[in-house]
């Protein structure tokens, strides 16, 4: 995905802290065996260990022998995003019907080398770690091979486990723009407060008070680096 320099995450801490936020649910999106066909894309929840982000789907699920044959796939997510519309967004002194519309958005993409797992005890351990993450509180049985509700139950499911090659993650509110403009759409957001609004407009709001004014961050981070040397 596309990436401007004001959308870009201001550190890896950013998007880690926004995704422990979130439900952590995801598409999975894998090549096509038939290259004349579009990718195969599976929505899922999933769990980040470490390096590794763990899911489990079906055994019925036509992703497996796309899956398998695959050296890389994609985990990608989007959350906290909102329909800019043009009359939030017309240039000072011009009429409103000319702005220019947008999306905002948080999105989260991580490139990823597949294993497929079919071990049981491997299989349970992908889905304990599923259960502690997604229901901390407990008020379910133990996750075990050899014992019921779900020992009967793992021959139905396929685990995978990621190994996270690269992260890709962007910040889409206009921080390219004034201080003023920001603002404003921040607070017609919030007046609006229809869908993901609100979380729209507490991103834009971090990220202002981050970032401030883009071009004099940006101009004192180059005057502070000092300037470069070619060769």
């Amino acid at each position: 995905m596309l990436i401007h320099p004001w959308d870009a995450a201001l550190e890896p801490t950013e998007w880690q802290e926004w995704l422990a936020a979130t439900d952590r649910f995801g598409v999975l999106v894998v090549n096509n065996l038939d290259p004349a066909q579009a990718p195969v894309v599976v929505p899922t929840h999933f769990t980040v260990r470490g390096q590794e982000l763990l899911l489990h789907l079906a055994r019925p699920n036509p992703v497996w022998p796309h899956l398998e044959a695959a050296a890389e796939v994609r985990l990608a997510l989007v959350g906290d995003y909102a329909y800019i519309p043009t009359y939030w967004r017309a240039r000072a002194g011009g009429p409103d019907e000319d702005g220019v519309p947008t999306s905002y958005y948080t999105a989260v993409q991580f490139l990823c080398r597949p294993t497929v797992v079919d071990d049981p005890a491997a299989k349970a351990e992908v889905l304990a770690a599923q259960l502690a993450d997604f229901q901390p509180e407990g008020g379910h049985a133990t996750m075990a091979v050899d014992a019921p509700p779900y020992g009967r139950m793992l021959p139905g499911i396929r685990a995978v486990r990621l190994a996270v090659v690269r992260v890709d993650a962007k910040f889409k509110y206009d921080d390219h723009n004034p201080v003023a403009h920001r603002e404003r759409v921040s607070g017609q957001l919030e007046e609006r407060n229809r869908g993901l609004d609100a979380g729209a407009a507490a991103q834009q709001r971090r990220r202002l008070a981050a970032i401030g004014d883009w071009k004099s961050s940006r101009d004192g981070a180059q005057e502070h680096a000092g300037p470069h040397q070619s060769g």
